[in-house]
């Protein structure tokens, strides 16, 4: 019996996960539904070159539109889904019943709003529409103000000033990305922004946004556009009215299967088991979406990969580039290489091993540090901070080990 795949969620993980399924050999029929009308597209570009370039922001895909005609991948878009009926395999959309034998839920996030006086003036960044309705106001001069110091709010920061615009971040915790930097790393990111004219606050409680002014604590600076960076919220309403088990995302396991056997979950949404940590990560970068959505991809048309990816992402801000690979939870050592322009720090756990690296335009030691990540073996610390020692060499010597 030919089985049906709907995918529900048009964004990079759907996109990824759609393509994958059909080259690991489905055959059946596969469905990607989006709320959007554009079919998969990179979200990292809005905030960064989409804003900063001429001319209104235009979509960059993922695939051309012939990858998915060639692979008979049903389009819908444009389309939102009310509801899915997990027990007679059925998703309603637009008022038409959509039936499945296997379903994947990509829906991703939603940008978090202000929940304050006023916040419903504040753009947010986290759809092609919401890069075309900001751009036309970055104009020379504009005092904009973003509320939040995490990537997206300094990323728009960084886009806003290359713009001409006169720019202030407000942040109520006391460093720069405080959930993924060390306090290191947070002053040398904090110093740059200063560097480039961008009046950034710590420890600062926005109490009101109004037509002229953002209000807070003990002063009231005049906005003329306001931008909240202060993260997403998961879409998980159609998982949850469904039975699907959720804690801050959709529980999936290794291979991305969610408690209904016959509904799996990707990318941003999903609160997935990650294998090489041995828990439960939620994490929001564009590797994930697309490596977990090819895993998943793949699974669904009955392989057993299992999803134990190294986290890893990048942001690109006043013309440098920071990358971070791993993660800083079992961070006790740092080992620093490299030149101020250009950096990598390595982060040691207790036993010597290279658990996380943060770079500054260094992409070579950020992905010989991923490599070193997933060996899991004690390094040499004095190799790894000499600069003119060979990583390649020493990565190969871990594998060996």
């Amino acid at each position: 019996m030919r089985q049906n795949a709907l995918i529900i969620g048009a964004g990079q993980a759907g996109g990824y996960a759609a393509v994958s399924l059909r080259d690991a050999g489905f055959t059946g029929g596969i469905t990607l539904i989006g709320e959007e009308t554009e079919r998969p597209y990179e979200r990292p570009p809005l905030s960064k070159e989409a804003l900063a370039g001429p001319g209104e922001p235009a979509a960059q895909y993922f695939h051309a539109e012939a990858k998915y005609s060639d692979r008979a991948i049903g389009l819908r878009l444009g389309l939102r889904v009310e509801g899915i009926d997990a027990a007679a395999g059925a998703v309603w959309a637009g008022g038409e019943r959509l039936d499945y034998d296997m379903l994947l839920l990509a829906t991703g996030g939603r940008a978090r709003r202000l929940s304050l006086p006023g916040g419903e003036r504040a753009h947010v960044m986290r759809t092609l529409a919401d890069a075309r309705a900001l751009r036309p106001l970055l104009l020379p001069g504009a005092r904009v103000v973003c509320v939040g110091a995490g990537v997206i709010g300094l990323e728009v920061a960084a886009s806003a000033r290359k713009l001409g615009c006169a720019v202030t971040v407000l942040e109520t915790a006391p460093q720069a990305m405080a959930r993924s930097l060390t306090p290191e790393m947070s002053a040398w990111l904090e110093a740059l922004h200063r560097t480039n004219g961008v009046d950034i606050r710590f420890g600062v409680t926005v109490h009101e946004i109004t037509a002229t002014h953002v209000v807070c604590d003990d002063t009231a600076l005049p906005a003329d556009v306001v931008v909240a960076g202060v993260g997403m919220v998961r879409n998980t309403e159609l998982a949850e009215a469904a039975g699907v088990a959720c804690d801050g995302g959709i529980l999936v396991d290794a291979h991305g299967r969610s408690s209904v056997e016959t509904i799996f979950a990707a990318g941003d949404v999903a609160a997935a088991f990650n294998a090489r940590y041995g828990r439960v990560l939620r994490l929001e970068t564009w590797r994930h979406a697309m490596s977990h959505g090819i895993c998943v991809g793949r699974n669904m048309a009955g392989d057993a990969a299992v999803y134990d990816d190294v986290p890893w992402f990048w942001t690109d801000q006043h013309g440098e580039n920071l990358q971070l690979a791993g993660l800083l939870d079992d961070a006790v050592t740092t080992i620093r290489r490299g030149v101020p322009a250009s950096f990598c720090l390595f982060h040691l756990d207790a036993g010597g091993r290279v658990v996380a690296a943060t770079g500054v335009n260094a992409t070579r030691e950020v992905r010989a540090a991923q490599e070193m990540i997933r060996a899991a073996r004690p390094v040499d610390a004095a190799a790894l901070e000499n600069p003119a020692g060979n990583l390649q060499k020493l990565v190969v010597e871990l594998r060996r080990a």
